[in-house]
Protein backbone atom coordinates (compact mmCIF):
# COMPACT_ATOMS: atom_id res chain seq x y z
CA UNK A 1 0.00 0.00 0.00
CA UNK A 2 1.30 3.41 -0.89
CA UNK A 3 0.51 6.67 1.17
CA UNK A 4 0.29 10.34 -0.26
CA UNK A 5 -0.08 13.33 2.60
CA UNK A 6 -3.33 15.03 2.62
CA UNK A 7 -3.70 18.32 1.45
CA UNK A 8 -5.40 21.84 2.85
CA UNK A 9 -8.21 23.54 1.05
CA UNK A 10 -6.25 26.32 -0.99
CA UNK A 11 -7.71 30.46 -2.42
CA UNK A 12 -8.90 28.53 -5.52
CA UNK A 13 -10.88 25.94 -3.87
CA UNK A 14 -12.23 28.27 -1.47
CA UNK A 15 -13.69 30.77 -4.31
CA UNK A 16 -15.62 27.33 -5.25
CA UNK A 17 -17.67 27.00 -2.31
CA UNK A 18 -21.67 27.68 -2.39
CA UNK A 19 -23.98 29.53 -0.37
CA UNK A 20 -23.81 27.80 3.13
CA UNK A 21 -27.25 29.54 4.57
CA UNK A 22 -30.77 27.38 4.38
CA UNK A 23 -32.93 27.72 1.59
CA UNK A 24 -36.35 28.11 2.24
CA UNK A 25 -38.90 29.74 -0.22
CA UNK A 26 -36.59 30.83 -2.85
CA UNK A 27 -33.90 32.72 -0.78
CA UNK A 28 -30.82 32.01 1.10
CA UNK A 29 -31.33 32.55 5.02
CA UNK A 30 -29.66 32.31 8.21
CA UNK A 31 -30.49 29.07 10.67
CA UNK A 32 -30.62 29.69 14.82
CA UNK A 33 -26.85 28.57 14.72
CA UNK A 34 -24.01 26.70 12.86
CA UNK A 35 -21.70 24.04 12.52
CA UNK A 36 -18.52 22.78 11.12
CA UNK A 37 -17.68 21.09 8.18
CA UNK A 38 -14.19 18.90 8.26
CA UNK A 39 -12.12 17.74 5.70
CA UNK A 40 -11.90 14.06 6.08
CA UNK A 41 -8.10 14.31 4.24
CA UNK A 42 -7.06 16.16 7.38
CA UNK A 43 -9.33 16.12 9.92
CA UNK A 44 -9.92 19.47 9.95
CA UNK A 45 -12.77 22.12 9.06
CA UNK A 46 -13.20 23.85 6.20
CA UNK A 47 -16.73 25.32 5.84
CA UNK A 48 -19.54 26.48 8.44
CA UNK A 49 -22.75 26.01 7.42
CA UNK A 50 -26.15 27.32 8.73
CA UNK A 51 -27.76 25.03 11.19
CA UNK A 52 -31.79 24.76 10.91
CA UNK A 53 -34.04 23.89 13.80
CA UNK A 54 -37.24 22.44 14.13
CA UNK A 55 -38.75 25.88 12.82
CA UNK A 56 -37.15 26.09 9.97
CA UNK A 57 -38.31 22.54 8.76
CA UNK A 58 -41.82 24.09 9.54
CA UNK A 59 -40.77 26.86 7.53
CA UNK A 60 -39.61 24.83 4.39
CA UNK A 61 -42.76 22.65 4.41
CA UNK A 62 -45.01 26.01 4.43
CA UNK A 63 -43.55 27.50 1.42
CA UNK A 64 -43.28 23.43 0.00
CA UNK A 65 -47.18 23.22 0.58
CA UNK A 66 -48.09 26.18 -0.89
CA UNK A 67 -45.95 26.15 -3.83
CA UNK A 68 -47.26 22.86 -4.60
CA UNK A 69 -50.64 23.56 -6.23
CA UNK A 70 -49.53 25.83 -8.88
CA UNK A 71 -46.02 23.43 -9.33
CA UNK A 72 -48.40 20.14 -10.09
CA UNK A 73 -50.37 22.37 -12.16
CA UNK A 74 -47.02 23.59 -14.35
CA UNK A 75 -47.20 21.68 -17.97
CA UNK A 76 -44.71 18.71 -17.83
CA UNK A 77 -42.80 20.60 -21.19
CA UNK A 78 -42.34 23.65 -18.90
CA UNK A 79 -41.16 21.41 -15.89
CA UNK A 80 -38.86 19.68 -18.53
CA UNK A 81 -37.50 23.30 -20.07
CA UNK A 82 -36.09 24.33 -16.31
CA UNK A 83 -34.72 20.40 -15.74
CA UNK A 84 -32.79 21.00 -19.53
CA UNK A 85 -31.56 24.49 -17.71
CA UNK A 86 -30.55 23.28 -15.05
CA UNK A 87 -28.51 20.59 -16.58
CA UNK A 88 -26.91 22.70 -18.63
CA UNK A 89 -25.95 25.02 -15.45
CA UNK A 90 -24.46 21.64 -13.70
CA UNK A 91 -22.03 20.71 -16.72
CA UNK A 92 -20.96 24.56 -16.37
CA UNK A 93 -19.88 24.20 -12.77
CA UNK A 94 -18.17 20.64 -13.43
CA UNK A 95 -15.26 22.32 -11.39
CA UNK A 96 -17.07 23.28 -8.54
CA UNK A 97 -19.38 20.04 -7.84
CA UNK A 98 -16.13 17.64 -7.66
CA UNK A 99 -13.66 19.82 -5.78
CA UNK A 100 -16.10 20.34 -2.95
CA UNK A 101 -17.12 16.66 -3.49
CA UNK A 102 -14.52 15.96 -2.60
CA UNK A 103 -13.29 18.18 0.16
CA UNK A 104 -16.05 16.85 1.90
CA UNK A 105 -16.45 13.33 1.35
CA UNK A 106 -12.70 12.94 0.82
CA UNK A 107 -13.51 10.73 -2.38
CA UNK A 108 -10.75 10.80 -4.80
CA UNK A 109 -11.54 13.45 -7.40
CA UNK A 110 -11.48 10.79 -10.52
CA UNK A 111 -14.57 9.28 -8.39
CA UNK A 112 -15.98 12.57 -7.91
CA UNK A 113 -15.63 12.86 -11.41
CA UNK A 114 -17.51 9.90 -12.31
CA UNK A 115 -20.53 10.62 -9.54
CA UNK A 116 -20.75 14.28 -11.14
CA UNK A 117 -21.36 12.74 -15.05
CA UNK A 118 -24.01 10.29 -13.18
CA UNK A 119 -25.91 12.86 -11.65
CA UNK A 120 -26.00 14.74 -14.46
CA UNK A 121 -27.49 12.12 -16.03
CA UNK A 122 -30.08 11.07 -14.51
CA UNK A 123 -31.06 14.76 -14.45
CA UNK A 124 -31.34 14.74 -17.92
CA UNK A 125 -33.18 11.32 -17.65
CA UNK A 126 -35.91 12.82 -15.52
CA UNK A 127 -36.14 16.12 -17.18
CA UNK A 128 -37.29 14.06 -20.61
CA UNK A 129 -39.46 11.63 -18.03
CA UNK A 130 -41.40 14.68 -17.49
CA UNK A 131 -43.32 14.75 -20.83
CA UNK A 132 -44.05 10.80 -21.06
CA UNK A 133 -46.35 10.04 -17.47
CA UNK A 134 -48.59 8.10 -18.82
CA UNK A 135 -52.36 7.20 -17.76
CA UNK A 136 -54.98 4.51 -19.73
CA UNK A 137 -58.44 4.50 -21.26
CA UNK A 138 -60.05 1.37 -21.32
CA UNK A 139 -63.64 -0.59 -21.23
CA UNK A 140 -64.71 -1.28 -17.62
CA UNK A 141 -64.51 -5.53 -17.32
CA UNK A 142 -68.31 -5.87 -17.91
CA UNK A 143 -68.90 -2.93 -20.19
CA UNK A 144 -70.93 -0.28 -19.56
CA UNK A 145 -68.45 2.56 -18.51
CA UNK A 146 -65.39 3.15 -18.99
CA UNK A 147 -61.54 3.20 -16.83
CA UNK A 148 -59.67 6.18 -17.28
CA UNK A 149 -56.68 6.31 -15.10
CA UNK A 150 -53.83 9.64 -14.20
CA UNK A 151 -51.36 9.76 -12.67
CA UNK A 152 -51.29 13.18 -10.08
CA UNK A 153 -47.84 14.55 -7.89
CA UNK A 154 -48.22 12.81 -4.62
CA UNK A 155 -47.67 16.52 -2.80
CA UNK A 156 -44.04 17.74 -0.98
CA UNK A 157 -41.61 15.50 -0.12
CA UNK A 158 -38.89 14.91 2.33
CA UNK A 159 -35.69 13.85 0.84
CA UNK A 160 -32.84 12.62 3.03
CA UNK A 161 -29.70 12.25 1.48
CA UNK A 162 -26.35 9.99 2.93
CA UNK A 163 -23.00 11.60 3.10
CA UNK A 164 -21.24 8.45 0.69
CA UNK A 165 -22.73 10.02 -2.76
CA UNK A 166 -24.08 13.20 -1.71
CA UNK A 167 -24.73 14.97 -5.55
CA UNK A 168 -26.18 11.27 -7.08
CA UNK A 169 -28.32 10.87 -4.43
CA UNK A 170 -29.91 14.36 -4.15
CA UNK A 171 -30.45 14.59 -7.67
CA UNK A 172 -31.84 10.55 -8.55
CA UNK A 173 -34.21 11.92 -5.57
CA UNK A 174 -34.67 15.12 -6.33
CA UNK A 175 -35.21 14.99 -10.05
CA UNK A 176 -37.76 12.52 -9.89
CA UNK A 177 -40.02 14.38 -7.39
CA UNK A 178 -39.49 17.57 -9.22
CA UNK A 179 -40.36 16.03 -12.89
CA UNK A 180 -43.50 14.57 -11.31
CA UNK A 181 -44.39 17.96 -10.17
CA UNK A 182 -44.40 17.10 -6.52
CA UNK A 183 -42.11 20.41 -4.20
CA UNK A 184 -39.39 19.26 -2.29
CA UNK A 185 -37.44 19.55 1.22
CA UNK A 186 -33.91 17.59 1.22
CA UNK A 187 -32.02 17.64 4.29
CA UNK A 188 -28.40 17.16 3.53
CA UNK A 189 -26.33 14.83 5.80
CA UNK A 190 -23.67 16.76 8.29
CA UNK A 191 -20.64 15.64 6.82
CA UNK A 192 -21.31 16.82 3.44
CA UNK A 193 -24.14 19.70 2.92
CA UNK A 194 -22.02 21.51 0.21
CA UNK A 195 -22.67 19.55 -2.67
CA UNK A 196 -26.75 19.87 -1.84
CA UNK A 197 -26.28 23.81 -1.74
CA UNK A 198 -24.15 23.61 -4.80
CA UNK A 199 -27.45 21.50 -6.69
CA UNK A 200 -30.06 24.00 -4.96
CA UNK A 201 -28.16 26.99 -6.33
CA UNK A 202 -28.53 25.28 -9.74
CA UNK A 203 -31.75 24.66 -9.23
CA UNK A 204 -32.31 28.74 -8.67
CA UNK A 205 -30.69 29.62 -11.18
CA UNK A 206 -32.22 27.73 -13.88
CA UNK A 207 -35.73 29.46 -12.68
CA UNK A 208 -37.56 26.94 -10.48
CA UNK A 209 -40.08 28.71 -8.33
CA UNK A 210 -40.23 29.83 -5.08
CA UNK A 211 -40.92 27.08 -2.64
CA UNK A 212 -40.54 24.74 -5.30
CA UNK A 213 -36.95 22.79 -4.22
CA UNK A 214 -36.40 23.87 -0.30
CA UNK A 215 -32.72 22.67 1.58
CA UNK A 216 -31.81 21.53 4.93
CA UNK A 217 -29.00 21.46 6.56
CA UNK A 218 -28.28 20.38 10.34
CA UNK A 219 -26.46 17.97 12.70
CA UNK A 220 -30.19 16.73 14.43
CA UNK A 221 -31.74 14.70 11.96
CA UNK A 222 -34.47 13.69 14.31
CA UNK A 223 -34.92 17.64 15.08
CA UNK A 224 -36.43 18.10 11.24
CA UNK A 225 -37.31 15.29 10.45
CA UNK A 226 -39.66 14.70 13.36
CA UNK A 227 -41.67 17.69 12.92
CA UNK A 228 -42.42 17.18 9.19
CA UNK A 229 -43.35 13.47 9.48
CA UNK A 230 -46.09 14.45 12.44
CA UNK A 231 -47.16 16.95 9.69
CA UNK A 232 -50.43 16.15 7.60
CA UNK A 233 -49.05 18.58 4.27
CA UNK A 234 -45.94 16.24 4.10
CA UNK A 235 -47.11 13.74 1.48
CA UNK A 236 -43.91 11.72 1.17
CA UNK A 237 -40.01 10.82 2.35
CA UNK A 238 -37.89 9.41 0.50
CA UNK A 239 -34.32 7.98 2.56
CA UNK A 240 -31.03 6.40 2.02
CA UNK A 241 -29.37 5.15 4.66
CA UNK A 242 -29.22 2.22 7.14
CA UNK A 243 -31.45 0.10 7.82
CA UNK A 244 -31.94 1.16 11.56
CA UNK A 245 -33.03 5.12 11.06
CA UNK A 246 -35.21 3.59 7.56
CA UNK A 247 -37.22 1.95 10.12
CA UNK A 248 -37.52 4.49 12.04
CA UNK A 249 -38.22 6.71 9.73
CA UNK A 250 -41.26 4.41 8.57
CA UNK A 251 -42.55 3.92 11.85
CA UNK A 252 -42.79 7.54 12.60
CA UNK A 253 -44.55 7.74 8.90
CA UNK A 254 -47.38 5.69 9.77
CA UNK A 255 -49.36 7.79 11.82
CA UNK A 256 -49.52 10.12 8.75
CA UNK A 257 -50.21 6.77 6.55
CA UNK A 258 -46.79 8.57 4.86
CA UNK A 259 -46.06 7.19 1.36
CA UNK A 260 -41.83 5.95 1.87
CA UNK A 261 -39.47 5.04 -0.88
CA UNK A 262 -36.55 3.08 1.39
CA UNK A 263 -33.04 2.84 0.04
CA UNK A 264 -31.26 0.93 3.08
CA UNK A 265 -28.16 -0.99 4.12
CA UNK A 266 -26.56 -3.37 1.48
CA UNK A 267 -24.59 -6.96 1.89
CA UNK A 268 -23.54 -7.28 -1.67
CA UNK A 269 -22.48 -11.07 -2.57
CA UNK A 270 -19.75 -10.77 -4.95
CA UNK A 271 -19.53 -14.76 -6.27
CA UNK A 272 -17.12 -15.99 -8.53
CA UNK A 273 -17.99 -19.27 -10.11
CA UNK A 274 -15.36 -21.79 -11.33
CA UNK A 275 -15.68 -20.93 -15.05
CA UNK A 276 -15.51 -17.21 -14.70
CA UNK A 277 -12.61 -14.74 -16.13
CA UNK A 278 -10.81 -14.52 -13.45
CA UNK A 279 -8.54 -11.95 -14.14
CA UNK A 280 -12.08 -9.68 -15.19
CA UNK A 281 -13.19 -10.32 -11.66
CA UNK A 282 -10.37 -9.49 -10.20
CA UNK A 283 -10.13 -5.90 -11.67
CA UNK A 284 -14.06 -5.78 -10.90
CA UNK A 285 -13.73 -6.80 -7.17
CA UNK A 286 -11.56 -3.99 -6.65
CA UNK A 287 -13.53 -1.53 -7.97
CA UNK A 288 -17.05 -2.92 -6.59
CA UNK A 289 -15.27 -3.09 -3.05
CA UNK A 290 -12.72 -0.42 -2.32
CA UNK A 291 -14.96 2.75 -4.34
CA UNK A 292 -15.36 5.01 -2.00
CA UNK A 293 -13.34 3.49 0.31
CA UNK A 294 -15.98 0.80 0.87
CA UNK A 295 -18.28 3.06 1.44
CA UNK A 296 -20.95 2.34 -0.72
CA UNK A 297 -24.18 0.35 0.27
CA UNK A 298 -23.77 -1.78 -3.17
CA UNK A 299 -20.03 -2.89 -2.57
CA UNK A 300 -19.01 -6.02 -2.62
CA UNK A 301 -19.69 -7.04 1.48
CA UNK A 302 -18.86 -11.08 0.76
CA UNK A 303 -16.72 -12.54 -2.40
CA UNK A 304 -17.62 -15.88 -2.56
CA UNK A 305 -15.35 -17.66 -4.54
CA UNK A 306 -15.08 -20.79 -6.20
CA UNK A 307 -12.94 -23.24 -4.33
CA UNK A 308 -11.26 -24.38 -7.73
CA UNK A 309 -10.35 -20.63 -8.39
CA UNK A 310 -10.30 -19.39 -5.27
CA UNK A 311 -6.72 -19.78 -4.96
CA UNK A 312 -5.81 -17.84 -8.33
CA UNK A 313 -8.22 -15.40 -7.35
CA UNK A 314 -6.85 -14.52 -4.04
CA UNK A 315 -3.56 -14.15 -5.33
CA UNK A 316 -4.38 -11.66 -8.11
CA UNK A 317 -6.27 -9.84 -6.01
CA UNK A 318 -4.27 -9.12 -2.74
CA UNK A 319 -1.55 -7.88 -5.27
CA UNK A 320 -3.35 -5.24 -6.59
CA UNK A 321 -5.19 -4.49 -3.14
CA UNK A 322 -1.30 -4.33 -1.65
CA UNK A 323 -0.63 -1.93 -4.55
CA UNK A 324 -3.40 1.04 -4.28
CA UNK A 325 -2.79 4.58 -3.17
CA UNK A 326 -4.45 5.65 -0.06
CA UNK A 327 -4.63 9.21 0.16
CA UNK A 328 -5.94 12.88 -0.02
CA UNK A 329 -8.10 13.05 -2.96
CA UNK A 330 -7.07 16.16 -4.73
CA UNK A 331 -3.87 13.75 -5.63
CA UNK A 332 -3.53 10.90 -8.05
CA UNK A 333 -4.90 7.94 -5.65
CA UNK A 334 -6.83 5.33 -5.73
CA UNK A 335 -8.90 5.37 -1.85
CA UNK A 336 -10.01 8.73 0.22
CA UNK A 337 -9.99 8.52 3.84
CA UNK A 338 -13.41 6.79 6.05
CA UNK A 339 -15.66 9.86 6.45
CA UNK A 340 -14.94 10.50 10.42
CA UNK A 341 -12.14 9.43 13.13
CA UNK A 342 -15.51 7.55 14.87
CA UNK A 343 -16.03 5.43 11.32
CA UNK A 344 -12.09 4.54 11.40
CA UNK A 345 -11.65 4.13 14.57
CA UNK A 346 -14.52 1.12 14.87
CA UNK A 347 -12.42 -0.43 12.04
CA UNK A 348 -10.12 -1.94 14.71
CA UNK A 349 -12.72 -3.81 16.53
CA UNK A 350 -14.52 -4.48 13.11
CA UNK A 351 -10.98 -6.62 11.89
CA UNK A 352 -11.08 -8.18 15.56
CA UNK A 353 -13.91 -9.68 14.92
CA UNK A 354 -13.89 -10.48 11.69
CA UNK A 355 -9.87 -12.79 12.65
CA UNK A 356 -11.27 -13.80 16.01
CA UNK A 357 -13.88 -15.80 13.71
CA UNK A 358 -11.46 -17.86 11.86
CA UNK A 359 -10.66 -15.11 9.11
CA UNK A 360 -6.53 -14.66 8.41
CA UNK A 361 -5.15 -11.28 7.44
CA UNK A 362 -3.33 -11.16 4.07
CA UNK A 363 -3.58 -7.53 3.36
CA UNK A 364 -3.24 -4.14 5.47
CA UNK A 365 -5.40 -3.95 8.87
CA UNK A 366 -4.63 -0.79 10.13
CA UNK A 367 -5.32 2.76 10.30
CA UNK A 368 -2.70 5.10 8.53
CA UNK A 369 -0.87 7.10 11.06
CA UNK A 370 -0.97 10.95 10.26
CA UNK A 371 -3.34 13.27 10.07
CA UNK A 372 -7.48 12.26 7.96
CA UNK A 373 -9.22 9.42 8.73
CA UNK A 374 -7.46 6.48 6.74
CA UNK A 375 -7.26 3.22 7.01
CA UNK A 376 -5.27 0.48 4.65
CA UNK A 377 -7.38 -1.26 2.42
CA UNK A 378 -7.61 -4.60 3.87
CA UNK A 379 -8.09 -8.76 2.80
CA UNK A 380 -9.19 -11.03 5.48
CA UNK A 381 -10.01 -14.67 3.99
CA UNK A 382 -12.06 -17.94 5.05
CA UNK A 383 -11.99 -21.48 4.33
CA UNK A 384 -15.32 -22.07 3.76
CA UNK A 385 -18.69 -19.97 4.71
CA UNK A 386 -18.58 -18.23 8.02
CA UNK A 387 -21.80 -16.37 8.99
CA UNK A 388 -19.67 -13.48 10.78
CA UNK A 389 -20.54 -11.50 7.35
CA UNK A 390 -23.87 -12.55 6.99
CA UNK A 391 -26.28 -9.13 7.50
CA UNK A 392 -22.90 -7.54 8.56
CA UNK A 393 -22.55 -4.42 6.48
CA UNK A 394 -18.80 -3.35 6.39
CA UNK A 395 -19.29 -0.22 5.12
CA UNK A 396 -14.88 0.20 4.78
CA UNK A 397 -12.43 -0.80 2.54
CA UNK A 398 -12.38 -4.65 4.28
CA UNK A 399 -12.60 -7.30 1.47
CA UNK A 400 -13.63 -10.75 3.09
CA UNK A 401 -13.36 -13.39 0.03
CA UNK A 402 -14.84 -17.17 1.29
CA UNK A 403 -13.39 -20.26 -0.40
CA UNK A 404 -16.90 -22.47 -1.46
CA UNK A 405 -17.34 -25.39 -2.76
CA UNK A 406 -20.05 -25.21 -5.86
CA UNK A 407 -22.22 -22.75 -7.24
CA UNK A 408 -25.37 -24.26 -5.17
CA UNK A 409 -23.29 -23.92 -1.57
CA UNK A 410 -22.49 -20.05 -3.23
CA UNK A 411 -26.03 -19.46 -3.94
CA UNK A 412 -27.07 -20.15 -0.67
CA UNK A 413 -24.31 -18.63 1.43
CA UNK A 414 -25.16 -15.81 -1.01
CA UNK A 415 -28.69 -15.66 0.35
CA UNK A 416 -28.09 -15.81 3.75
CA UNK A 417 -29.02 -12.18 4.52
CA UNK A 418 -31.06 -9.93 5.91
CA UNK A 419 -30.25 -7.58 3.21
CA UNK A 420 -31.85 -7.47 -0.03
CA UNK A 421 -29.76 -4.67 -2.38
CA UNK A 422 -26.74 -5.33 -5.21
CA UNK A 423 -24.97 -8.54 -5.91
CA UNK A 424 -22.70 -9.72 -8.40
CA UNK A 425 -21.92 -13.07 -10.17
CA UNK A 426 -19.06 -13.84 -12.82
CA UNK A 427 -19.33 -16.46 -14.87
CA UNK A 428 -19.22 -17.36 -18.67
CA UNK A 429 -22.33 -19.16 -19.38
CA UNK A 430 -24.44 -17.08 -20.02
CA UNK A 431 -27.49 -19.57 -18.96
CA UNK A 432 -25.76 -19.79 -15.51
CA UNK A 433 -25.26 -16.07 -15.15
CA UNK A 434 -29.49 -15.91 -15.69
CA UNK A 435 -29.99 -18.53 -13.29
CA UNK A 436 -28.36 -17.59 -10.54
CA UNK A 437 -29.32 -13.67 -10.90
CA UNK A 438 -32.93 -15.11 -10.96
CA UNK A 439 -32.37 -17.15 -7.73
CA UNK A 440 -30.47 -14.47 -5.91
CA UNK A 441 -32.97 -12.83 -3.27
CA UNK A 442 -31.48 -9.23 -4.45
CA UNK A 443 -33.25 -6.34 -5.95
CA UNK A 444 -29.78 -6.24 -8.47
CA UNK A 445 -27.34 -7.95 -10.24
CA UNK A 446 -24.42 -7.34 -11.94
CA UNK A 447 -23.09 -10.11 -14.06
CA UNK A 448 -19.58 -10.19 -14.69
CA UNK A 449 -19.09 -6.08 -13.90
CA UNK A 450 -19.41 -4.63 -11.00
CA UNK A 451 -20.93 -0.87 -11.23
CA UNK A 452 -24.33 -1.49 -12.51
CA UNK A 453 -25.61 2.22 -11.86
CA UNK A 454 -27.80 3.49 -14.55
CA UNK A 455 -30.37 6.13 -15.31
CA UNK A 456 -32.60 3.96 -16.98
CA UNK A 457 -32.32 1.21 -14.17
CA UNK A 458 -34.39 0.59 -11.78
CA UNK A 459 -32.21 1.14 -8.41
CA UNK A 460 -33.67 -0.69 -4.86
CA UNK A 461 -33.68 -3.52 -3.06
CA UNK A 462 -35.37 -6.20 -0.87
CA UNK A 463 -35.75 -7.51 2.11
CA UNK A 464 -34.18 -5.18 5.10
CA UNK A 465 -32.51 -3.21 1.96
CA UNK A 466 -35.87 -1.20 1.74
CA UNK A 467 -38.81 -0.51 -0.25
CA UNK A 468 -39.46 1.15 -3.95
CA UNK A 469 -37.10 1.73 -6.85
CA UNK A 470 -35.60 4.73 -8.12
CA UNK A 471 -34.84 5.85 -11.26
CA UNK A 472 -35.92 3.63 -14.22
CA UNK A 473 -38.85 3.93 -16.70
CA UNK A 474 -40.93 3.54 -12.74
CA UNK A 475 -38.63 5.72 -10.90
CA UNK A 476 -40.88 8.86 -11.33
CA UNK A 477 -43.90 6.91 -10.37
CA UNK A 478 -42.98 6.62 -6.90
CA UNK A 479 -43.68 10.26 -6.34
CA UNK A 480 -47.11 9.94 -8.54
CA UNK A 481 -50.45 8.82 -7.06
CA UNK A 482 -52.76 6.83 -10.05
CA UNK A 483 -56.12 8.11 -9.93
CA UNK A 484 -58.80 6.54 -11.10
CA UNK A 485 -61.78 7.95 -12.33
CA UNK A 486 -65.07 5.29 -13.71
CA UNK A 487 -67.04 7.21 -16.33
CA UNK A 488 -70.47 6.42 -17.58
CA UNK A 489 -70.90 6.89 -21.13
CA UNK A 490 -73.92 6.55 -23.00
CA UNK A 491 -73.57 4.74 -26.05
CA UNK A 492 -77.14 5.26 -27.17
CA UNK A 493 -76.49 8.67 -28.48
CA UNK A 494 -74.39 7.57 -31.53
Amino acid sequence: MNTQSPGRIDAADAALMPDTRLYINGAWVEGPSTFSVTNPANGKPFATVSHAGSEDAIKALDAAAKAQPQWASVAPRARAKLMHAAYRLMLEREEAFTKVMTLESGKPLTESRAEFLLSADFLLWFAEQSAHIHGSYSDSSNGGFRVVVKHQPIGPCLLITPWNFPLLMIVRKAGAALAAGCTTITKTAQETPLTGALFTQVLHDAGFPAGVANLLHTTSSSGVSEPLLKDKRLRKVSFTGSTRVGSLLMEQGARNILSCSMELGGDGPFIVLDDADIDLAVEQAIICKFRNAGQACVAANRIIVDSKVEAEFTEKFVAKVKALTVGDGMGAVDVGPMISAKQRDRLSETLKQLTDAGGTLLAGGHAVEGDGFFFEPTVVRYEGRNAVMCSNELFAPIATIFAIDGPEAALAFANESDFGLASYVFTKNLSRALTFGEKLEFGMVGINRGIMADPKAPFGGTKASGVGREAGQDGIYEFMEAKYMAVTVDEALI
